[in-house]
């Protein structure tokens, strides 16, 4: 497939094939040979939707082109909503609740490694990722989604769902500002500002940093929700294709959470399910003891070194800080208490305790440290690419449940949960739910070579070896003290990947991958001073083998994608939510064993100049393997459907630009999802719709960047579930093989955002 490029108006390509690719899928470690130039006539792709691939595996992406028109506080997950087997649950339409969720391909987002800069993204202890915390869009310049497999090099655990990975736009190479200003519905007030340093006198160094404030009313319910938010990026280049970069992003928000119904609920009550708006005394249901604020810190510093004509050494080292906390409301004793398996013979001092009863807030706090790096070497001996590399992970994980107390008024004392503001016991100690420290060290050793077997033909092989550590300790009276799981596993893959010319190409690939169980599932969990659930370092890994099959052709007018895939796994994870002490905490279920299989597809015409015709579809069948175990019994799963698993699903959309008027129309439909292992309870298909409309103004002022743009959101204002939040293993009373009767739990969903309307204007200096 040839990379293409437009040079001078015209679009050239490259087709010498082998010498385009690099086994690590490293951007930069790619070369384009222009011995075999030809010129093309047609349309270059504007929004980079399906951008030129020579990976051996399904990638699809989009560009800063493309999410400069987007509504400007859409979070990553949103965005990527149009491309083929990406299903995205949000909760409110402008992407600043925590309170979201993405799958690929039917697995979910903990199944799915995220990458900034080339630096993990993802919780340490729980694999999940929050996008509301990323980078600005403004500041993106690509997206890109590996639905099948994560790269060997990648520093992430648990990819069997694939990769998102954001790219930062590089600083401009002259000095310049800009300017967003957003207004929009439910109060949305929005400002945007970046400020690029262009080449700092003969340093060589360029710059760029941003500020953004965001706020807005909670479109359901009482509340609102805060950002603010820091971007920044300082590079160095020089010499062939050497690059140094430092990338910082931080995060500082405070969310308005949105409770999740059943399906009970949402039928009495529909959007109407909410916290209340106003507090009286005893309530546990007002919105503000449900507000999570957290605070993050990303740091990556990427570079790219040509050793020689032959030699490269591409080097990440990361760093990250993030503390938050996932507040709820609940009523505490002065008396009949207990500190792990501990009775608290002397009453705790509530404040406002009527008849020993008193409000407060219950804390879900989370204080997360994590650093590491990641290096390879790749060297080109004749045909072989061959690529060494390692990679070291270190990270910490402080958890506490404590309480804080609330006043008259239902306003918490502290409401970021800080233990040195919690409640304690007579004696001085933490009065807390579950408090605990877990370290994970995470090591890998990768090798792989890339053969190219003749100029269209190329045969990749690699092995990738990972140790996880987790080492903690459980601060809580009772019989247990440390913790400690050691995971050891060897992930082979091969692909395979033919150009039958210029404009097409073939590939095939083999890939595994695996999950330890998260942190949550070594520490026992007590209840009324008895241990209720027994922590546990038995469960096994989840382990999966996944194949791909796949068809690409890039042409002057028309780009399409075609994938087939199957995946295999044993002891599947799901994730879910538990209710633990009144706090909704992430948990595991093991499914055993689970195929899958289905087609992945995706076209873009460009039938004129500034046109772009794009559509997307995935069929999808996914099947439990195995009965469930259940107590002393197995529930009749074998063959049941896996939950969060759409059989089908079909986006489409369209872009116009002619350097005045521009807009975008982009629609999604989902079909039918299960929330259960034994398919007793579901939520339908639904579709969305956003358009944008807009208008390029700089002919009328200076020449400078000026632009003004509508994005309408969720325009149809469907009244749906989107997805489920905590799936169950049977949501009614079900009789087991063994002729037990196994007690049904009701699964939680999130609600579909409403409409919403944002005008922004865009001004450069």
């Amino acid at each position: 497939m040839p990379v293409v490029i437009l040079r001078n108006g015209v679009l050239i390509g490259c087709g010498a094939l082998a010498a385009c690719l690099a086994f690590s899928g490293a951007a930069s470690a790619q070369q384009a040979d222009d011995r075999t130039d030809i010129r093309v006539i047609g349309h270059r792709d504007p929004e980079g939707l399906l951008p030129d691939q020579t990976e051996p595996k399904a990638v699809s992406a989009i560009s800063s082109d493309f999410i400069v028109k987007q509504a400007p506080t859409l979070n990553a997950f949103q965005l990527v909503n149009l491309l083929p087997g990406a299903t995205v649950a949000s909760s409110d339409p402008y992407g600043l609740s925590t309170s979201s969720s993405l799958t690929l391909r039917g697995l979910g987002q903990d199944e799915i490694g995220v990458l900034l800069e080339g630096a993990p993204q993802n919780d340490i202890g729980y694999y999940y990722a929050y996008p509301s915390q990323f980078a600005d869009p403004g500041n993106v310049r690509q997206i890109a989604l590996a639905q099948g497999s994560v790269d060997i090099d990648s520093p992430t655990v648990g990819g069997a769902g694939g990769l998102l990975s954001l790219t930062l736009d590089d600083p401009k190479a002259t000095r310049q500002a800009l300017v967003d200003l957003s207004l929009g519905s439910y109060a949305l007030r929005r400002v945007f500002g970046r400020v690029d340093t262009g080449t700092i006198g003969s340093t060589g160094l360029k710059a760029f940093l941003s500020y953004s404030n965001t706020r807005a009313d909670n479109w359901r319910g009482a509340g609102y929700d805060t950002r603010q938010h820091v971007d920044a990026k300082l590079l160095r280049e020089w010499g062939d294709g050497n690059r140094a970069s430092l990338a910082l992003s931080y995060n500082d928000a405070n969310s308005a959470s949105y409770p999740s119904p059943t399906l009970a609920d949402w039928q009495a009550r529909g959007r109407g399910f909410n916290y209340d708006a106003r507090y009286t005394a005893g309530n546990t249901n007002y919105w503000r003891l449900y507000r999570a604020p957290f605070r993050n810190l990303y740091a990556s510093a990427p570079v790219h070194l040509r050793l020689n004509d032959r030699l490269t050494l591409d080097s990440t080292t990361y760093l990250q800080f993030g503390y938050g906390n996932s507040p709820y409301g609940t009523e505490l004793s002065t008396t009949g208490n207990f500190l792990g398996n501990e009775a608290l013979a002397a009453p705790i001092a509530l404040p406002g305790a009527v008849d020993g009863v008193a409000t407060v807030l219950g804390n879900y706090t989370g204080d997360q440290m994590r650093s590491g790096n990641v290096s390879k070497l790749t060297l080109q001996a004749g045909i072989h690419r061959v690529t060494a590399g390692l990679w070291f992970d270190y990270g910490t994980d402080r958890v506490a449940q404590s309480y804080t107390a609330v006043d008259a008024e239902g306003r918490p004392a502290d409401r970021w949960g800080y233990r040195s503001k919690a409640i304690r016991t007579a004696d001085g100690r933490l009065l807390a739910y579950e408090n605990q420290r877990t370290v994970t060290v995470t090591k890998s050793v990768f090798l792989a070579d890339s053969i190219a077997l003749d100029p269209r033909l190329t045969v990749d092989i690699g092995f990738k070896g990972v140790s996880l550590l987790r080492n903690g300790r459980n601060y809580l009276p009772g019989p247990q003290d440390r913790v400690r799981r050691n995971s050891y596993v060897a992930l082979p893959r091969a692909a395979v990947r033919y150009a039958i010319d210029d404009r097409q190409q073939v590939f095939a690939n083999i890939t595994t991958n695996f999950r330890t169980p998260n942190e949550f599932t070594l520490y026992d969990s007590s209840y009324g001073g008895v241990v209720s659930t027994r922590g546990t370092d038995a469960l096994r890994n989840e382990y999966s083998i996944s194949e791909e099959l796949g068809y690409r052709y890039i042409g002057p007018n028309l780009s399409a994608s075609v994938t087939g895939f199957h995946y295999k796994f044993r002891n599947r994870q799901l994730a879910t939510v538990v209710d633990v002490g009144g706090a909704q905490v992430n948990s595991t279920l093991n499914a055993g064993g689970q195929t899958s299989y289905g087609v992945d597809a995706e076209i873009d015409y460009r039938p004129a100049k500034g046109v772009s015709v794009y559509i997307s579809g995935e069929y999808l069948r996914a099947r439990i393997d195995d009965d469930l175990p259940v107590g002393g019994d197995y529930l009749p799963t074998r063959g049941k459907r896996a939950v969060s698993s759409p059989t089908v699903q079909i986006g489409g959309g369209g872009t116009y630009d002619d350097g005045r008027l521009f807009g975008s129309i982009a629609g999604k439909y989902v079909g039918r999802q299960y929330a259960t292992f034994v398919n007793d309870e579901s939520i339908k298909g639904y579709a969305t719709l956003d358009v944008s409309l807009g208008v390029h103004l700089a002919d009328w002022f200076d020449g400078k960047r000026t632009d003004l743009r509508v994005n309408a959101i969720n325009v149809t204002d469907p009244h749906v579930l989107a997805g489920v939040q905590a799936v169950t293993t049977n949501a009614r009373d079900v009789v087991g093989r063994g002729g037990t009767v196994v007690s049904g739990a009701a699964p939680a969903y999130y609600i579909g955002s409403g409409a919403a309307v944002v005008a922004t204007v865009s001004r450069g200096f």
